[in-house]
């Protein structure tokens, strides 16, 4: 491989590096939500085409009535081992809900508190109810405002769902039975009786609204949050401002997309760590939509199940799904496994999903039976480099060679003189006589380039590196290194920098500088270029890596560091093994050399 292939190779590769790490240290500002003026739960419209004559209906309500309203509303608490909040008993809404497994930060012990109900900064909630049809009108199906009863002392739990009940006063009577299980998947069956005498026609849905986009919102390129959902084996991700910019349905004046949903599917909105899901049952016929009502500032995703049209003395009723709360990996693949198709797609895998997916349930895998992500970051780098070392040992085998015939290779120059051309064409016969590829001297660029990514991709995306402990101070894998060398790495008795600080990029903490010496370490394999800008750029070149990378997860900085360990091993064995003694140290001395003036004439 020569000078100029190789150098391409790098450039490319370190400004890729360096793109990542602008977007990383500078992303595009947060937005602050606008101030909510009017509060509303718009019932979607009918989207079956089972009965065409259904006809949507809106309950609309002021903030100001809704507010006072929620805020006395009686509750039902929700309890189990993993979650914690209440369901409004206006409106049914299932609007509080705390993870108990995770705290805001690493050393608070506040827990995170996922939905919130209206007349709260950032309202979250799930709204069921039932879409008026022919003979009804807004008034006789259960709407946001309306008062449920249900029995006393009542307990949402593992073991003891619980039964809502709500009677139109004209012969119709609605129950809707919400359970929970151990983990984060509710189940809402929805049934109505009617003993009005007449047939009636009305269909079910579920609703997500949200009050505004969240205020902790990442807004990083690599981070899918916003609305996330499956149709029939699609996957659909929209931003919000996506959803900001969809046409406005003259309807009800909202921006909308619909979309009819033939077997599978759900949708909801995800952040970076915690996913609220609508989840009919497999199999089930629906229509789904995703609005923006930019007025109240409200984004909402709904599933209408298709029309029902009950006889007098008829009941009907449906079951749904409602996912709320951690985007765990092996929770989220359970419920796969279990019938909803797709599920494990909700995490964002990105464009390498074909190896951040291979190379999550490896980690995890790694994690469970070592113990500490840490060591399983590190097992991990060990099981990549056993996969990859068959082209590994091939690109040094043939790096050992080239360095054999380096003396040959500078004697054709001589010969050839100013004749590029014929330089090239003798060398490339001296290649192929002796059997070199110089082409595979790039193989463990290319191949580390992808695996690279993905693991960022795995280290920034998935909960479970989230608060991940390794060892001492490093105890978040998802977090900067959070030592400095302004305290001597907590040796001296004063706080470093804060990680969020500029002057934490300067004062780098001990992991990136153990990345900078492993760089600088495998490049000492090899003498220094014998050109001055390609020598210059060689040497600087760890020291730069070591301060654009310091302010990654520091999981990702362990696996570089791991990865420059092991590459500097098997580079320097599989020399040694061609009879290319790598001199490390005599590069080192030579790199450090004072070189003499040259005489001015």
């Amino acid at each position: 491989m020569d000078d100029q292939n190789k150098n391409l190779i790098l450039a490319i590769a370190l400004s890729s590096l360096v793109l990542l790490g602008w977007m990383y240290f500078f992303p595009p500002p947060e937005v602050t939500p606008a101030p909510e003026a009017v509060a509303t739960e718009t019932a979607p419209a009918d989207g079956t085409a089972s009965s065409p004559s259904a006809v949507a209906a809106e309950a609309v309500t002021s903030q100001t009535s809704e507010e006072a309203s929620a805020s006395d509303a009686p509750r039902i608490s929700i309890e189990s081992d993993r979650i914690t909040g209440s369901i409004s008993l206006q409106g049914g809404r299932i609007d509080d809900l705390a993870l108990k497994d995770y705290r805001i930060t690493n050393d608070a012990p506040e827990i995170v508190q996922f939905l919130s109900p209206v007349g709260q900064q950032g309202a979250y909630y799930a709204l069921y109810g039932w879409a008026p049809g022919s003979g009804l009108g807004a008034e006789d199906v259960p709407g946001a405002n309306t008062l449920w009863t249900a029995p006393a002392g009542a307990e949402l739990t593992p073991d003891s769902p619980v039964t809502l009940s709500w009677d139109n006063g004209k012969g119709l009577t609605f129950n809707r039975t919400i359970a929970v299980d151990e983990d984060y998947m509710f189940a809402i069956t929805q049934s109505v009786t009617n003993a009005s005498g007449a047939s009636v026609s009305l269909a079910p849905y579920g609703t997500l609204a949200r009050h505004g986009e969240p205020a902790d919102m990442k807004n990083f390129f690599i981070l899918h949050e916003g609305v996330v959902g499956m149709a029939d084996g699609e996957l659909a991700e929209l931003d919000y401002s996506d959803v900001a910019d969809f046409d406005v349905d003259p309807r009800d004046g909202s921006r909308s997309e619909v979309k009819q949903v033939a077997d599978n599917g759900w949708i909801g909105f995800t952040d970076h760590y915690w996913m609220s899901t609508l989840i009919p049952a497999p199999g089930q016929a629906f229509r789904s939509s995703v609005k923006y009502d930019e007025r109240r500032d409200i984004y909402q995703t709904d599933v209408v199940l298709p029309t029902m049209t009950l006889a007098a003395g008829e009941t009907s009723e449906v079951t749904t799904q409602l996912f709320s709360g951690a985007k765990e990996w092996a929770t989220i693949r359970a419920y796969e496994k279990g019938g909803i198709a797709g599920f494990l797609d909700s995490i964002d895998w990105g464009w390498f999903f074909f190896l951040t997916k291979p190379i999550f349930a490896v980690l995890h895998w790694l994690n469970a039976l070592i113990g500490n992500m840490g060591w399983a970051i590190i097992a991990l780098t060990v099981l990549i480099k056993i996969i990859v070392f068959p082209l590994a040992y091939k690109s040094y085998a043939s790096m050992a060679k080239m360095k054999e015939l380096q003396p040959e290779m500078e004697k054709l120059k001589e010969r050839a003189g100013d004749d590029r051309q014929k330089q090239q064409k003798e060398i490339m016969e001296l290649y192929k006589r002796e059997k070199v590829n110089p082409a595979a001297g790039c193989l463990p660029i290319l191949i580390q380039i992808p695996i690279f990514f993905s693991l960022y991709k795995v280290i920034f995306v998935t909960l479970e590196l989230r608060h991940a402990p390794f060892f001492g101070p490093f105890q978040d894998l998802s977090a900067p290194d959070p030592t400095s060398i302004m305290n001597f790495f907590g040796l001296l008795p004063f706080e470093g920098p804060a990680p969020e600080s500029i002057m934490a990029l300067v004062f780098i903490g001990i992991l990136p500088l153990l990345l900078g010496i492993s760089m600088w370490l495998q490049q000492k394999l090899n003498p220094a270029p014998t050109d001055p800008t390609q020598q210059m750029i060689f040497a600087w070149m760890p020291w730069v890596f070591m301060f654009m990378l310091g302010g990654f997860a520091s999981g990702l900085v362990v696996y570089w560091i791991a990865n420059n360990t092991i590459t500097f091993t098997q580079q320097y064995l599989i020399m040694r093994s061609h009879g290319y003694k790598p001199d490390v140290f005599g590069n080192i001395k030579a790199s450090v050399k004072r070189k003499p003036k040259t005489d001015q004439k």
